[in-house]
């Protein structure tokens, strides 16, 4: 029991110096990321629903037996 007590602590204390060297991204850097990917998910999606109307219309020529 205490050899595990110990190991938690030594991992702890290891995860708490490499948090230390992570240089995080400038508030500005994240924001223009994240508006860039949105920008992407906004432009896919209507892509997406645009060719799912083409579909649509495309099969709806298809005569039914």
């Amino acid at each position: 029991m205490n050899d595990t007590v110990n190991q938690i602590k030594t991992y702890l204390k290891s995860v708490k110096l490499e948090w230390a060297k992570i240089t995080w991204p400038e508030r500005k850097q994240v924001i223009a990321e994240t508006l860039a990917v949105v920008a992407i998910i906004f432009l896919f999606t209507v892509a997406v629903y645009l060719i799912d109307i083409i579909f649509k219309a495309v099969l709806g020529l298809i005569p039914t037996v």
